[in-house]
C-alpha cells in the first residue's frame, strides 16, 4: 500500500477510550463527533486491536481501495493518536488528495478531539 497521508496528535482521553470512540463511532449514548460529508459513508473497521489499532476501510466510495489506520499509544494521562491514509489504487491528483488529508485531521484531529473537551 502506498501512504497516503499521516497526522500524529495528542487527544487528551486514555487509549482505551480513543479506541472505543473509532471502533463503535455513533454507538447509542456515545460521543457524536463524526460528522460526514454528502460524499463519505459510516466507517467500516477492518481490523482491531484494543487499544491500539484500528482500521477503517475506506470512507470514500469512490476511493474504496483506501484504508485509514489508527495507531493510539499513551501519552501521559491521554493518547497519542496517528492516522495514516494508505492506497492500494492510484493516489488522487493533488487538490483531491489534499482534501481527503484535510478531512482526516478535521475529523480525527478537531472533532473527535473536541468531543473531550478539547
Amino acid at each position: 500500500m502506498t501512504e497516503l497521508g499521516r497526522r500524529r496528535r495528542a487527544q487528551p482521553a486514555p487509549p482505551r477510550v480513543i479506541w472505543e470512540a473509532l471502533i463503535r463511532p455513533g454507538r447509542p449514548g456515545g460521543r457524536e463527533w463524526l460528522r460526514l460529508l454528502a460524499d463519505e459513508v459510516e466507517p467500516t473497521v477492518r481490523e482491531s486491536r484494543a487499544p491500539d489499532l484500528v482500521v477503517w476501510e475506506s470512507i470514500w466510495p469512490h476511493r474504496p481501495d483506501d484504508r485509514i489506520v489508527f495507531d493510539i499509544a499513551p501519552d501521559g494521562a491521554g493518547s497519542m493518536l496517528c492516522w495514516t491514509l494508505l492506497t492500494d489504487a492510484e493516489p488522487p491528483g493533488p487538490t483531491r488528495l489534499n482534501h481527503l488529508r484535510q478531512r482526516l485531521n478535521q475529523i480525527v484531529n478537531a472533532d473527535l478531539r473536541r468531543s473531550f473537551g478539547q
